[in-house]
C-alpha cells in the first residue's frame, strides 16, 4: 500500500526542510508540500524529524569468540536495532585459515537468512593471503557483493594477521574495488603485557585496559596508514577510541592517504574508570580496544565536528554478564570481548551529541547513515531520503527522554553498558523499504523480511556501476 508521512521537518546530510514523502513500492516515490493521493495511508508526524534509517557498518550477531557466542543473533539483533533507528548493519564474516573463503560466507548465510527483521550486509575477515585467497576474491565481490575486507592487527594466535597480510590485502583491494578494515592495535605488544600482568598476579578487569594503552593504538594505525600509502589504496580504521589513533589519521588524510576513521558512541561517553567497577562489574565494560581516560572524549568529538572521523559504528558484541562475561572472573583476558551497543547509537549520538551542540543535525545524520553508506557501496539506495532511495525512514521525536536499561531494551543480553543514562530523542516508528518495522514503539515487523544485500565496489554508486560521487 502506498504512504504519505506527512508534515515531518526531513533532515539529511546536506539539508533540513519540512515536506511530505510518497512512498510506493518499497521506494521514496515523490517529495514535495501537501502530498496526496486517493489510496495512500496518510501518517501524520508533525512535530517530528524524519530521518534515513541508520546504516551501522559494524556488528558481530551470533559471533564465535572466546569459547562462547555473541548473546544477540540476526534475529534480536536486528530488533534492536530496529528500535534504535538503524535498517541496515554490515556484519562480519570470520574465516579460518586453511579454509575457503566462500565456507565462511555461506555460514554467515547460514546464521542471518530468515531471520533479519532488517537490510543487512556483510564485510569478509582476511587473516592470510596466498594464491588460493586470491583467486578467490574477485568471485567475492562480483557474486556476493562483499566489497570490504576486514583485518585485525591484534588477537595474536587467534585472528591477528601479520605486516605482510595486510599489506597484500590493501594492494589487492585497490585493483579489486574493496575498503580495507582495519582493527588497529598491536598485537604483539599486547601479548607481552598481558602475560606480564597475569605474571604478576594483575587478574582484574581493569588490566584488561592497562595492557592495551592507546600508544600502541596509535601505533597501528600510523603502520596501516603507511602502508596504504604504499599501496596506494584505501582503508577504513575501525572502532577509533583515543587521540594517537585520530590524529594518525588526520595526519594521512593531510597527506593525501586514502583513509577513513571510524569511532563508536561507547568511547564518546563511557571511560576507563568503568572497568574499575567492584564485583568484577567491570567485565561489562572489557571490549577492544578498551574504554580511555575521559580526556579522549573531547578529542572524539571534535574529531567528528571536524570531519576528522567519519562514522559511528556500534560493534555491536554482546556477551551475557552471567554466563559468559564471568568465564574471565579470575582471568581479565579470558572476559570474552564485546559490548551490547547496536540498539542505543543514534539515541546517544543525538542526545549527547546533536542536543549538546557537539556536532550539528545534519552531520549526525551524516555520521550515523549517509557516510556509511557512501563507503561501503550503499548509496544512494540506502543513507538518505530521495527520490528512488529505498524508504527506510525513522521517525524521531528529538523531545522524548527516557532512561536506558536492560530491563526495556530488545537486545538478548543480561545487561546494559549504559544502564540508567538519560537520553533527548528516541525512533517512535522505523520503516524498511516502505514497511514498518517498529510502530509507536512496538514492533510489528516480520521475523527473515530483511534481504541481503550485495553492494557496489568502493567509491561506485550503489545503482549504476562505475559512476562515481564525491565522498
Amino acid at each position: 500500500m502506498r504512504k504519505i508521512i506527512k508534515n515531518g521537518t526531513i533532515v539529511t546530510a546536506a539539508d533540513t526542510f519540512k515536506a511530505d514523502i510518497l512512498i510506493e513500492n518499497g521506494v521514496v516515490s515523490q517529495i514535495g508540500k501537501n502530498l496526496s493521493t486517493s489510496d495512500a495511508e496518510v501518517i501524520d508526524v508533525e512535530g517530528h524529524y524524519v530521518f534515513p534509517g541508520g546504516v551501522d557498518p559494524h556488528t558481530h550477531l551470533e559471533m564465535p569468540f572466546g569459547g562462547t557466542v555473541t548473546k544477540d543473533d540476526f534475529e534480536t539483533g536486528t530488533i534492536a536495532a530496529a528500535f534504535g533507528g538503524t535498517t541496515t548493519v554490515i556484519d562480519f564474516c570470520l574465516t579460518n585459515k586453511g579454509e575457503p573463503l566462500k565456507d565462511a560466507i555461506n555460514t554467515w548465510h547460514g546464521k542471518s537468512n530468515g531471520k533479519a527483521v532488517i537490510d543487512y550486509g556483510f564485510h569478509l575477515m582476511i587473516g592470510e593471503v596466498n594464491d588460493d585467497v586470491l583467486a578467490e576474491l574477485p568471485s567475492v565481490i562480483e557474486n556476493e557483493g562483499i566489497t570490504s575486507f576486514k583485518v585485525f592487527m591484534a588477537y595474536k594466535n587467534v585472528l591477528q594477521a601479520d605486516d605482510e597480510t595486510l599489506f597484500q590485502t590493501l594492494v589487492a583491494a585497490k585493483d579489486l574495488g574493496a575498503l580495507v578494515m582495519v582493527h588497529a592495535e598491536n598485537g604483539d605488544v599486547i601479548d607481552y603485557l598481558v602475560k606480564k600482568a597475569l605474571k604478576e598476579g594483575n587478574t582484574d578487569p581493569i588490566y584488561h585496559a592497562l595492557t592495551r594503552p592507546s600508544e600502541i593504538e596509535g601505533e597501528a594505525t600510523e603502520r596501516a596508514a603507511v602502508f596504504t600509502g604504499l599501496a596506494e589504496s584505501q582503508i577504513y580504521i575501525v572502532h577509533v577510541t583515543c587521540e594517537e589513533a585520530a590524529r594518525k589519521i588526520a595526519e594521512a588524510r593531510e597527506k593525501g592517504i586514502d583513509i577513513w576513521g571510524e569511532t563508536c558512541q561507547q568511547y564518546l561517553v563511557l571511560d576507563q574508570t568503568y572497568l574499575e567497577r567492584e564485583n568484577f562489574e567491570g567485565a561489562k565494560y572489557v571490549w577492544s580496544p578498551p574504554l580511555r581516560e575521559k580526556w579522549h572524549q573531547d578529542v572524539l568529538w571534535k574529531a567528528l565536528k571536524n570531519g576528522q572521523l567519519h562514522t559511528v559504528g556500534s560493534d555491536q558484541c554482546s556477551f551475557d554478564f552471567n554466563g559468559q562475561k564471568d568465564l574471565g572472573r579470575n582471568d581479565f583476558s579470558k572476559i570474552p570481548n564485546g559490548g551490547p551497543n547496536i540498539e542505543d547509537r543514534i539515541s546517544i549520538m543525538f542526545s549527547e551529541g546533536v542536543k549538546k551542540g557537539k556536532i550539528t543535525l545534519n552531520q549526525f545524520v551524516d555520521i550515523t547513515s549517509t557516510r556509511a553508506a557512501k563507503l561501503f557501496g550503499l548509496y544512494p539506495k540506502k543513507g538518505t531520503i530521495a527520490v528512488g532511495a529505498d524508504a527506510d525512514i525513522v521517525i524521531f521525536d528529538p523531545n522524548m527522554e527516557r532512561i536506558i536499561s536492560a530491563e526495556t531494551h530488545h537486545m538478548a543480553v543480561d545487561y546494559s553498558a549504559y544502564e540508567g543514562m538519560k537520553v533527548t530523542g528516541e525512533p517512535v516508528s522505523v520503516l524498511s523499504r516502505g514497511e514498518f518495522v517498529v510502530r509507536d514503539k512496538k514492533f510489528v515487523g516480520k521475523i527473515g523480511s530483511g534481504q541481503y544485500l550485495k553492494r557496489a565496489k568502493y567509491g561506485e554508486n550503489y545503482e549504476a556501476e562505475n559512476k562515481t560521487y564525491t565522498m
